[in-house]
């Protein structure tokens, strides 16, 4: 969500371009009202074209307002990998639409393709052709920085049917026919049949380093199932950790949550309690809601939880409870 916003400030900046570039002076209420923004954005908006370089002059006063001085040398509309950087992203938003975004994203696309190079054009439509969203993607995590140019080679290769060579997470040496971009929300996934290892695989974009296309063409090949998208979904789900829970409940073995896992009596008001689940916090959730008490053995990340979620869950009742630690 955050890179789609800076993606649409960007077509924003673009937009207050165009209107300055009409060769009248806005008033900066005027400007704010057709951009649907405040008079404090439009006044960072313009600190942001000069520092382009763009001579916007401002005057004062009730009738004051901002224009482009008259006769000046302007600067090139943006450097070509900020072109390019721009147009995947209002191309991903419009792919994967956001309430109040979509629709904006779809028209910003289209002013920006028709100013670009033929150059550019050419890239811009070669990413679209190789990327496919994931739909529903949040993409934990932090985001992670992406490369156009690295994006652009990946994509050429993509639509060239050619053969791709990278160095992966700084030292591994990969040699693949990619076969689609998949955008995940913060992230960027590189699907292709990895040569040497004779299968398929997903790589993150922004691991990939120096990719060069080697030229050599090859047929087609159909990803596993025929959906690059739902492929990395289900190589990221078997990729995330599970976690197996040892746990003594204190109820028999007859009134425990069979459901849950694998139950063992240990005396007439005792079990053990053997689970395993992708996340702590689902763990925590369903032993708690047991209603009877539990003692965890492991794993020890479990113990950590459930000592945090004790300390929120007494302050908020009004105890003072421990402070949440570190992991």
């Amino acid at each position: 969500m955050a890179g789609i916003l800076e993606y649409m400030q960007e077509s924003r900046l673009l937009r207050l371009l165009s209107l300055l570039q009409m060769g009248r002076e806005w008033p900066g209420r005027e400007l704010a009202d057709r951009l649907e923004v405040s008079l404090r954005t439009i006044r960072r908006d313009v600190d942001r074209l000069r520092d382009l370089g763009y001579p916007v002059a401002a005057t004062m006063g009730a009738i004051g307002g901002y224009r482009l001085v008259a006769g000046a040398a302007m600067p090139p509309l943006l450097l070509d990998e900020e072109a390019v950087a721009i147009a995947v992203g209002l191309r991903t938003a419009a792919q994967q639409p956001v309430d109040g975004i979509d629709d904006a994203s779809v028209r910003a696309l289209g002013k920006l393709e028709q100013v670009l190079p033929a150059r550019l054009r050419h890239r811009v439509a070669s990413l679209g052709a190789a990327t496919v969203p994931l739909s529903g993607a949040t993409a934990g995590g932090r985001s992670s920085s992406v490369d156009a140019g690295t994006l652009t080679t990946l994509a050429a290769a993509i639509t060239g049917l050619e053969r791709l060579r990278f160095g992966y997470q700084s030292s591994d040496a990969r040699h693949v026919e990619p076969h689609r971009l998949v955008a995940a929300g913060r992230r960027w996934y590189l699907v292709a049949f990895d040569l040497d290892r004779a299968d398929w695989r997903i790589f993150r974009v922004d691991r990939i380093a120096d990719p060069r296309r080697t030229g050599v063409r090859v047929p087609p090949r159909a990803v596993p199932g025929g959906d690059a998208a739902a492929f990395v979904t289900q190589r990221l789900h078997s990729l995330a950790p599970t976690y197996r829970a040892v746990v003594t409940l204190s109820v028999p073995a007859s009134e425990a949550p069979a459901w849950f896992g694998a139950v063992e009596p240990i005396d007439a008001g005792h079990c053990r309690l053997t689970s395993a689940a992708d996340t702590l916090e689902w763990l925590a959730l369903r032993l708690i809601t047991f209603g009877c008490d539990f003692e965890v053995h492991q794993p020890e990340e479990l113990r950590v939880h459930l000592r945090d979620l004790a300390g929120r869950v007494s302050r908020a009742a009004g105890g003072r409870g421990p402070t949440r630690r570190s992991r």
